[in-house]
């Protein structure tokens, strides 16, 4: 890519040609319109932040604008690259002022001193409270328009303003983007403001809200944002979401110099293979592929501005978050119709637009008319397991029952967070990959975390440890009840009782098959091929049952191999079919019974006899015919053909053409 493309600069950026690694800290403005913001901003990088020629034919801030500086470490560590986002004043700009505000690590609160704290000075700072933002300066601008008394009166009055938020131990400095006065000041707060600044995570999967597109020719598609997380490299394999379109990362750029990567907290350009301009916009992710997942409903903790109304259940907002805006609507999790300014309560929020979001990404809620914000909150967890109508019938079940565990997701690590997805999932279990969506880190990182509490991996799928103990008495009860059921029966089919598992008790195939190798493993039953039973269960028949049995053996050992046909061996049975087919399995287990084909069934000494009879003939003459066979057993084709078949899979003939080779 051209260099600059970042800021839409010329090919001259003022950067070398490779990039030198650097702490990367992002400054975002805010405050009322004609406040200065980006008159301040270009007073200190040189950079004019609005591109727009509307914008500069109308000496407003429409859209966010960025900017860059470098500055040395004031501790004489790693230098600083401070990337600004300037954003629109105008109230009809906020949604602008919005998508550019998310991902920054300082806020520039900007107030003009010739007319101190005006409405959307209210309204950004708000924004920055509500977006967790935890650092900050305050500038005076314009201070060469009013004297110095009615300086100190402003400043005064902003001191008051900002008592108990975040910013009341911050410096409150006073500049002229006109003369100059005040900037070579800022520029060292911001530096050692920057310096404090935690670095964002490099280690985590990345993931880039899209604040602009647009094209370059020869180039193509150009994407632009601030990297919230993880580290992207050229020919890296990336996916735009909500869509799900997987394209490749052409070029990276990072503040508007070439670079081989791209990492947190970096203002990155990243020109992409496989897509359109067309097809993209703002408010898209581009993230790392086989992480994220794109959702429409999550549970959240939302608090209110004391300026706002009280919100009642089920009503429609417009939501923020990063540079995504979408209608939504709020359902409280608690026994509430409505929460009043400045309250705070669990909320489950329903999305009009997929949007891919992971625990702790803040976002604006603004009422949905007239347009003013009214709260925000912070997401808990993206894969609710229960609707906020389903906790609504619970509670009237149970008085107790409510989300406690959105404060657990609020307040405890994330190992304790990964802990409860894995046990709320029971026996179904949790696969790793959704368990890094959920978590928005890399598998290997959830590996990781399992390792920290008892938690079992079986396939793909994590459970916790209880759940083994929890599932072997309902396994246990469910063979008990087929034994009681089936008193006949050797034991149940594994692959019918797994199924009844799977369907019943919504266990996980492959926890069922542990659940029962470990059941076996303590003896507490026998796995015999595909059979299963308690164990040392043995079949204990009543008279007319062991009649039965006597009659079946006696019927085909007195036939020889001129078998009657086994329904009607069993149609003269005192018992009912079903426990006549169940003696009959009996038989064919222990190898009293053979069936040679579907329909035939032999007793094992008559099958023995034809064997020492055949191998007795071998001498004389070592291959046999049909015919010939057929008179030496006295049968007809009908039991000739399978006959010759078993001795052929018992190895005691071999098939060649129309004869047979005794072996």
């Amino acid at each position: 890519m051209p260099a600059g493309v970042l800021d839409r600069q010329s090919e001259v950026s003022g950067f070398p040609a490779t990039l030198t690694r650097m702490k990367s800290v992002i400054i975002g403005t805010a405050g009322h319109i004609d406040h200065g913001k980006t008159a301040l901003v270009r007073a200190l990088t040189g950079i004019d932040a609005d591109r727009l020629e509307e914008e500069k034919r109308r000496g407003i801030t429409i859209d966010i604008g960025f900017a860059h500086l470098e500055l040395p470490s004031p501790d004489g560590g790693e230098p600083l690259r401070l990337g600004f986002v300037d954003v629109p004043g105008h109230e009809r700009f906020v949604r602008n002022m919005l998508a550019g505000i998310g991902g920054i690590d300082v806020v520039m609160l900007v107030i003009a001193a010739d007319e101190s704290i005006r409405p959307q000075t209210r309204e950004h700072f708000d924004i920055c409270r509500m977006l967790n933002i935890r650092r900050g300066i305050t500038v005076l601008t314009k201070s060469d328009m009013v004297d110095r008394e009615t300086l100190e009166v402003v400043r005064l009055e902003v001191a008051e303003f900002l008592r108990g938020s975040f910013l009341e131990n911050a410096p409150i400095l006073a500049v002229s983007s006109k003369t100059g006065a005040g900037i070579e000041e800022l520029k060292q707060e911001l530096a050692r403001t920057a310096t404090a600044a935690p670095a964002r995570d490099t280690a985590l999967p990345f993931r880039l809200p899209i604040d602009r597109v647009f094209t370059i020719k020869g180039f193509g598609t150009v994407v632009t944002g601030t990297l919230l997380s993880g580290t992207v490299e050229k020919e890296h394999e990336a996916v735009i979401y909500p869509e799900g379109r997987r394209v490749r990362v052409r070029g990276v750029q990072v503040h508007g110099t070439t670079a081989e990567s791209a990492k947190a907290g970096e203002r990155t350009a990243l020109n992409l293979t496989g897509v359109d301009v067309a097809e993209m916009s703002r408010g898209m992710t581009l993230a790392e592929a086989d992480v994220f997942r794109a959702v429409k409903r999550f549970d959240a903790k939302l608090t209110l501005l004391p300026s706002a109304r009280a919100l009642g259940d089920r009503t429609k907002v417009h939501l923020h978050v990063h540079t995504s805006e979408t209608i939504a609507q709020v359902r409280w999790l608690e026994e509430l119709s409505a929460v009043e300014p400045g309250g705070t309560a669990f909320a489950q929020i329903s999305v009009a637009d997929p949007l891919v979001l992971v625990p702790g990404d803040r976002f604006i809620l603004r009422q949905f008319s007239p347009v003013v914000t009214i709260g925000g909150g912070q997401v808990l967890d993206i894969a609710p397991q229960v609707t906020a109508a389903q906790w609504r019938r619970l509670r009237r079940r149970d008085a107790e029952a409510g989300p406690k565990h959105l404060a657990l997701l609020d307040s405890e690590p994330p190992v304790r967070a990964l802990e409860y997805h894995v046990g709320s999932r029971a026996m179904r279990g949790l696969l790793v990959e959704e368990a890094a969506a959920i978590m928005g880190m890399r598998q290997s990182a959830v590996a990781e975390l399992a390792r920290q509490f008892p938690c079992l991996k079986i396939g793909g799928l994590l459970f916790a440890s209880r759940e083994v103990e929890q599932a072997e008495a309902p396994v246990l009860e469910m063979l008990k009840k087929f034994h009681n059921s089936n008193a006949l029966a050797t034991g149940m089919n594994r692959r019918e009782l797994t199924g009844r598992l799977t369907a019943e008790l919504r266990m996980a195939p492959e926890f069922a098959e542990f659940v029962l190798g470990r059941l076996a493993e303590q003896k507490k039953i026998d796995l015999a091929g595909e059979l299963v039973r308690m164990a040392g269960r043995k079949i204990v028949m009543k008279d007319d049952e062991a009649e039965s049995k006597k009659q079946i053996e006696q019927a085909f050992a007195s036939a020889g191999l001129k078998v009657p046909a086994l329904k009607e061996v069993l149609a003269g049975l005192k018992v009912d079919r079903t426990r006549a087919q169940q003696i009959v399995t009996l038989l064919l287990r222990d190898r009293v019974l053979v069936k040679v084909s579907e329909d035939l069934v032999f007793h094992r000494d008559a099958l023995e006899k034809l064997k020492k009879d055949l191998l007795g003939l071998k001498a004389a003459s070592p291959k046999i015919d049909v015919s010939r066979f057929k008179e030496l057993t006295g049968v007809s084709r009908k039991y000739a053909i399978p006959l010759l078949e078993y001795l052929d899979r018992e190895r005691v003939t071999r098939r060649m053409g129309d004869e047979r080779v005794i072996l």
